[in-house]
């Protein structure tokens, strides 16, 4: 509707933008200057344009063409408002007025004064004779600037308007947590809503002309250069992907705009989605391998347990020096496989994943004492905390399990001879890492594909296949990933954890407390008033925001997960991103139950009952003087 109206008008009308890109003309600019359809067509260069018109002597005889046309580019990317009159190759005159935009870029109009300018011509010659044309042709005059007139404020609305219509769509897409832009057909942007350093830590803002390489980086493109080429193709993608320097997980989508040749794209960070999904994924897999092997398992002990017996008895009878030893051989395998059983059952029995407040240094330090124990003289171990005193949620005893694993095959690795280096250090804010490489021989090509197999080994009738195994297991259930490689020196194995502060010690305030059984919110808020801390209490999520909409002074908040009503304590949570407070969730769902493997992966959860030490661990209450 806004081409159909623009072409109606009998003046000449451009729209550049920032980049001196045609965005929008009407038909009369292309009838005016005799344009071909590549100049008239959004996308086209000013600079291919004034080439056109100085070649074709549309400016009369300006000498050197380049630096003619260099000259008019120079004044366009320095655009101020302007009016201006000029004579044509043609003999037609024009005037030409400018107004800059806001968001960069420029509005033009010509309009063709000629015949106004012959009226001017006659009047000065025949002012005396032709007093009677005179009178005539001014009326004509005032008459057409009367339409002039009134052609330009409809133009001035429609600039108002257009400005307007682009500000609000700007504010829509800067209030939206994603990274919205679009690339035209050479990969440069020429849309942003500056949400680039949202998504991705430390890009840039101002990617306007940026191509896309440059604003995202080659490890980041490479990622996404496939889907893109897709794109350019027509073919609309959504996928995700990881972006190594920040150890962020962004899922992004491809639209084809089909008009231009250009890409919409739009990216989220997902990093704690793929985390959260990655630890009920690995829950569905524990419950298929229970529900496999728990049979299998039963009846597999019960054999033992029978070859124990009888072995025991044939033990007790008089039998010949070599019987004695397949006796003992026929036990020691009996035993080997009962211990089987239950690393079996711990890698695929309910184990729950508990974090609770961990400062990082003390946890290190007790490990520490732990390993050296089990190392022979000849191998050293290092520690490495890089990751300070500030505690962090984690579970203590399944990486613990973890850990001492992996430095005991590192020790196995060394032999008598070698070191161990443990290292913890965070990553981007969004992870902490946790590595153990050794000075040993390193992974083997088949390690390195099937580590992760259950009852895989490289250490013969030595191994039960089953340690990384576990690592994997547990550190999946965190939501956290497993790496293995090969360094200069030896094997490397890399732990990554989701980094989530723990609830810092706190002065005494005011606690909202949202619990919908009466009863039990008089013992919490007990509890709360034992600890140090004033309570306020609700019973749902919808009284939960009227409190803390109207009292700022809150300053922790402890909800129980299923409340009264349709909304539960994660909708409440969901609604706490832009206050700053900590925040516990409590319930006596199993640890399976969906609601709990969400709950867990987000803020710390208490299992109900709990006690008075519990509560406190986290949140503490500073004593005051």
């Amino acid at each position: 509707m806004t081409q159909s109206g623009l072409n109606l008008i009998q003046q000449a009308l451009t729209i550049y933008d920032r980049q001196l890109r045609l965005v929008l003309c009407n038909q009369r600019f292309q009838e005016i200057f005799d344009l071909p359809d590549t100049l008239a067509t959004p996308g086209a260069d000013f600079t291919d344009t004034i080439h056109y018109l100085a070649e074709r002597g549309d400016y009369g005889d300006v000498g050197d063409v380049d630096e003619f046309v260099q000259s008019r580019v120079d004044v366009a990317r320095a655009f101020e408002p302007h009016y201006m009159e000029r004579t044509r190759a043609n003999g037609r005159m024009i005037s030409v007025e400018g107004s800059p935009l806001p968001q960069g870029g420029w509005v033009t109009v010509y309009t063709d004064i000629t015949r106004a300018k012959q009226q001017e011509e006659l009047l000065r010659a025949r002012s005396e004779e032709l007093s009677d044309k005179v009178l005539n042709y001014s009326e004509d005059l005032s008459s057409a600037n009367r339409q002039l007139e009134a052609t330009i404020k409809a133009l001035e609305e429609a600039k108002r308007q257009l400005t307007q219509s682009e500000a609000r769509t700007r504010l829509t897409t800067e209030m939206m947590p994603a990274h919205i832009s679009h690339v035209d057909a050479h990969r440069c942007y020429t849309y942003s809503n500056r949400r680039l350093n949202s998504v991705i830590p430390g890009g840039k803002s101002d990617i306007i002309g940026m191509h896309l390489r440059d604003a995202l980086g080659d490890q980041a493109y490479e990622a996404i250069k496939l889907h893109l080429n897709q794109a350019f193709h027509g073919k609309a993608s959504v996928f995700e992907f990881t972006h190594e320097l920040s150890s962020r997980r962004i899922r992004t989508a491809f639209t084809p705009d089909g008009q231009e040749g250009g890409v919409y794209i739009l990216s989220m960070d997902i990093t704690e989605e793929a985390q959260t999904r990655r630890a009920l994924q690995q829950t569905r897999r524990r419950e298929m391998a229970a529900q496999l092997t728990s049979g299998l398992a039963h009846d597999f002990s019960n054999l033992l347990t029978i070859i124990l017996g009888m072995q025991s008895k044939l033990q007790r009878m008089a039998l010949p020096a070599d019987a004695e030893e397949l006796i003992t051989a026929t036990l020691s395998a009996a035993r080997r496989g009962g211990s089987l059983l239950n690393r079996i059952a711990d890698m695929t029995g309910p184990r729950e994943h508990t974090p609770q407040p961990t400062v990082v240094a003390d946890f290190l330090r007790d490990l520490e004492t732990l390993a050296r124990s089990t190392l022979p003289d000849g191998v050293t171990l290092e520690v490495e905390n890089n990751c300070g005193t500030t505690p962090v949620l984690l579970d203590p005893g399944m990486l613990q399990d973890s850990l001492l694993n992996l430095v005991l095959n590192a020790r196995d690795a060394c032999g008598d001879q070698g070191r161990i280096t443990l290292r913890a250090q965070p990553v981007q804010d969004t992870w902490i890492e946790y590595s153990v490489s050794d000075t040993g021989p390193g992974f083997s090509d088949p390690a390195l594909e099937r580590a992760f197999e259950p009852f895989f080994t490289t250490k013969g009738g030595e191994g039960s296949g089953l340690g990384l195994v576990m690592v994997y297991d547990m550190t999946n259930l965190s939501g956290g990933q497993v790496r293995l490689a090969n360094t200069d020196t030896g094997a490397c194995v890399t732990l990554r954890l989701p980094l989530r502060l723990a609830g810092m010690a706190l002065r005494p305030g005011l606690v909202l407390l949202v619990e919908d059984s009466p009863d039990l919110r008089n013992t919490v808020r007990d509890m709360l008033c034992d600890i140090g801390h004033s309570v306020i209490e609700a019973a749902s999520v919808v009284e939960a925001r009227a409190l803390l909409s109207e009292l700022p002074e809150i300053s922790a908040i402890l909800s129980d997960i299923s409340l009264e009503g349709d909304q539960t304590g994660l909708d409440l949570l969901d609604q706490l991103e832009a206050r700053n407070c900590p925040v516990c969730l409590m319930t006596s769902l199993p640890p399976d139950d969906p609601l709990f493997q969400s709950a867990a992966v987000r803020v710390p959860v208490l299992r109900k009952p709990f006690t008075v030490d519990q509560l406190s661990a986290l949140f503490p209450a500073e004593t005051t003087s």
